[in-house]
């Protein structure tokens, strides 16, 4: 087990330089079948190979080398076909797995595992291969989601729950496909955020075929240390510990119930200001001060609420919604100038970030319910 704390046995690397070829990006779901099919197939074979590892390690305490560097490089396979068919990367992948690729892995073997982790894999992987899953990443926790993929170019934006049966790589990877179409490269937030889900996903599979007994973390800044976040006028601040009462935490749902009433209701008015605001703007090019603070103040209230019910968040939030108030906050800049013509169309130009925020909606769920248990 690998004793360094901040080093992954399973790390990322990721040397893409983000230009597409267009040609190839518009039929990259049907260059990417070839792949799609030897992938079930090793992964099938992969999976045949961790039972014997498992005996092995359940019985002699140490697995084979041969047989554990079969099943990592099927998972560098399978992030190389997940980073491929999403737009992660550009280059068409060989079919060896081989380690020279864009989006590639760099795996530690631990030949040596506790036998209670190894007995115990499946149940202790499990909550590690449903968030894989959501994220739909790379080999088991992805699957789902590149049979679900054949809907690129196809899929209407109709429908919240479609892009969350996609996951969250399949929805980027959509919009990247658009987006590489009309750009000739991928727009690097959404290939980061790809190649987190690719990440996670080849930890989790990693894990649970027996490659490493280092548990997954979802740690973006270890997961994926590349990213970075450009400068916004509307930014997270977590101030909170990850200390909960376990009272309040067996009676969220019900303690959330005043804030979720009081959330509908003042959206209502909310929804007015911004269409006022909306019109405005159009006009002066700002959002009147006024206007501004009430719809921040109902954006930091959901966020709080919302904190709150997915247990993000310990203390019971507010009403108001405060600035500064809660330990999972926004911090919202003054108005600035907005180009007409963008606010204009603001509403279009907002759907991918609605296709794309359902997508991890899913992902807060499953976050939420396995905070409450734990």
């Amino acid at each position: 087990m690998d004793e360094t704390p901040n080093l992954l046995p399973i790390r990322l690397v990721v040397t893409d330089d983000l230009e597409r070829s267009r040609g190839t990006v518009f039929f990259r779901f049907f260059l990417a079948i070839p792949h799609l099919l030897f992938v079930l197939l090793w992964g099938v074979a992969a999976f045949a190979v961790s039972v014997i590892l498992w005996l092995a390690l359940v019985f002699q305490g140490t697995a084979p080398p041969t047989l554990q560097r079969f099943v990592a490089t099927y998972v560098r396979y399978s992030v190389h076909v997940s980073s491929y068919l999403f737009l992660a990367a550009g280059p068409y992948p060989g079919f060896a797995g081989s380690a020279a690729y864009p989006v590639d892995v760099e795996i530690e073997l631990a030949p040596r595992q506790s036998r209670r982790s190894v007995v115990a894999r499946l149940p202790l992987a499990l909550p590690a291969l449903i968030l894989a899953a959501g994220l739909g990443g790379a080999a088991f926790g992805g699957s789902f989601s590149w049979v679900t993929s054949r809907s690129y170019g196809m899929s209407s934006l109709g429908g919240s729950a479609g892009y969350q049966a996609l996951g969250v790589a399949a929805a980027a990877g959509l919009l990247a496909w658009f987006a590489s179409l009309a750009l000739g490269r991928t727009p690097r937030g959404l290939r980061d955020l790809i190649a987190y889900c690719v990440g996670y996903g080849a930890q989790a599979t990693g894990y649970f075929l027996l490659v490493t007994d280092r548990y997954p973390t979802s740690d973006p800044g270890r997961v994926a240390p590349f990213a970075d976040l450009p400068s916004h006028p509307v930014r997270l601040e977590l101030t909170d510990s990850t200390h909960r009462s376990r009272l309040t935490v067996f009676f969220r749902l019900l303690l959330t119930i005043p804030h979720l009433v009081w959330l509908i209701l003042w959206f209502i008015l909310v929804w007015l200001a911004v269409l006022v605001a909306w019109l405005v703007a159009l006009v002066i090019g700002r959002v009147p001060l006024p206007l501004h603070r009430f719809i921040a103040a109902w954006v930091r209230y959901a966020a709080h609420v919302t904190a709150f019910l997915f247990v993000i968040g310990g203390p019971f939030p507010g009403f108001v919604g405060a600035a500064g108030s809660y330990p999972v906050d926004f911090a919202i800049d003054l108005p600035q100038h907005q180009r007409r013509l963008v606010t204009l169309f603001r509403l279009v130009l907002a759907i991918p970030a609605f296709v794309l925020g359902s997508a991890l909606g899913s992902i807060l769920w499953i976050v939420g319910i396995f905070g409450w248990f734990a």
